[in-house]
């Protein structure tokens, strides 16, 4: 980028990133965080508008269904090769081009609500484009922190990014995106292209991030093709054995997180008997435990050790499905859900770290993205497995199958996740 654009990106952002003082060079850290709070800024308005205008356009529930399916396909259509290059390709342009392509695509959708053009179809567009957009975005994002901070301090780093997420994501995007479709259903969308820009605009500020010398060194005498690099990502991803464990881990609770997410509105709405309104409970309450885990995690996770981190994400979800399938107390439900949610968020950083810091840099976005298929590909396989069982067996029992499910999986899979493995699996840089 010219020195020139530099310098004037860097003066216009000045003034709304934290930790940006005048004369005082901008810390690439805090360029990253920038861009992905307001990545993340922009998803939470498009999470409420999204579902306001499908719901405007239909009331065929396949329809809706299918800004579902348009949303989550690119994950496992363009993943791979969203990983692939992450690890070919300047990650900071990535992150520019990416979120300049979704803040076009919606300011696009905007334009057209505007003039008056409104059609399902131009949302499945302006959605399918941006979660492939999402795809290499978000593969370059998790591969940076380690070119930029010493091991550590990657959990630290990690708990502020998912904080962050975890905050403007739930609490101040959807109510955001609601309030301004209110107003206009076009307005929602110019608002998340605007963040969406300015993500792009804050990553500028990060330096060049091409691949490495010893990548360049390496692996680049003999050319490779993007297929030739999935498929050495994947091997090394699959070779590495408490990599793949903890992502079988994850991929377990996501599955049956799924599952029963789909349900709670129905578990809240019939047994508990609760009025609609009182839902929201059921949604802040989660998002304030992810928030507290990532804030903790710098704290918790190196007195208690990665080991029995993994374990506590795995069973404390699989009992408080227990609890809310078989119990009727609403504050015991709310703080089921509050210490799931806390220990899945400490896990995320804890295979985080352990992803960045095991796997060589060159190998990075490719692993990274290979670890995603596996655990965000078994979510629709999820939500469509609790959906059949809460019509077979009812909500309740579909919670203490999901108890009985996760704890059974989880035994298995996490048996041999320790803590002194997980140091151990730790390359140097």
């Amino acid at each position: 980028m010219p020195v020139a654009v530099r310098r004037a990106v860097r003066r216009a952002v000045r003034g709304v990133v934290p930790g940006a003082v005048p004369g005082v060079a901008l810390r690439p850290f805090t360029a990253l965080w920038a861009s992905q709070a307001s990545s993340n800024l922009a998803d939470g308005v498009l999470q409420a508008a999204a579902p306001l205008l499908v719901a405007t356009l239909t009331r065929d529930p396949l329809v809706v269904a299918g800004m579902t399916v348009a949303q989550f396909l690119p994950w496992l259509l363009a993943t791979l090769p969203a990983g692939a290059m992450a690890d070919r390709v300047d990650r900071r342009r990535i992150l520019v081009a990416g979120n300049c392509l979704r803040a076009a695509g919606f300011a696009l959708l905007a334009l057209a609500l505007a003039g008056g053009w409104r059609h399902v179809a131009l949302l499945y567009a302006a959605v399918f484009i941006a979660g492939c957009a999402e795809t290499m975005v978000d593969n370059a994002a998790l591969a940076i922190p380690p070119r930029l901070l010493p091991r550590e301090k990657l959990e630290r780093a990690n708990g502020r990014l998912f904080a962050t997420q975890s905050v403007v994501h739930t609490f101040v995007g959807p109510p955001a995106g609601a309030a301004l479709f209110a107003l206009a259903a076009s307005a929602a969308f110019y608002a998340g292209a605007a963040a969406f820009a300015l993500a792009g605009l804050a990553a500028m500020l990060l330096p060049a991030l091409r691949p490495t010398g010893k990548e360049r060194r390496d692996g680049r005498s003999t050319p490779t093709t993007i297929g030739q690099d999935i498929r050495s990502g994947w091997a090394h991803f699959w070779r590495h054995d408490l990599l793949r464990r903890v992502a079988f881990v994850s991929a377990a609770i996501n599955f049956f997180g799924a599952a029963t997410g789909g349900l709670l509105v129905l578990l809240v709405t019939g047994p508990y008997r609760l009025a609609l309104s009182h839902y929201g409970l059921f949604v802040a309450v989660p998002a304030a435990g992810a928030i507290a885990g990532s804030l903790l995690a710098a704290h918790v996770v190196p007195r208690i050790g990665g080991g029995p981190t993994t374990w506590l994400a795995a069973l404390t979800p699989a009992a408080g499905y227990a609890v809310l399938g078989l119990g009727h107390s609403t504050p015991l439900a709310l703080a089921a859900l509050f210490a799931a949610a806390l220990a899945s968020s400490l896990n995320q950083i804890v295979v985080s770290t352990l992803r960045q810091a095991a796997v060589p840099d060159e190998l990075l976005g490719r692993v990274t993205a290979a670890y995603r298929l596996i655990v965000l590909g078994v979510v629709p396989l999820g939500a469509l497995g609790g959906g059949l069982l809460g019509r077979w067996v009812g909500v309740r029992a579909t919670f203490v199958a999901a108890a009985l499910g996760l704890a059974l999986a989880a035994i298995p899979l996490a048996c041999r996740v320790t803590t002194r493995r997980l140091r151990d699996a730790e390359t140097p840089r």
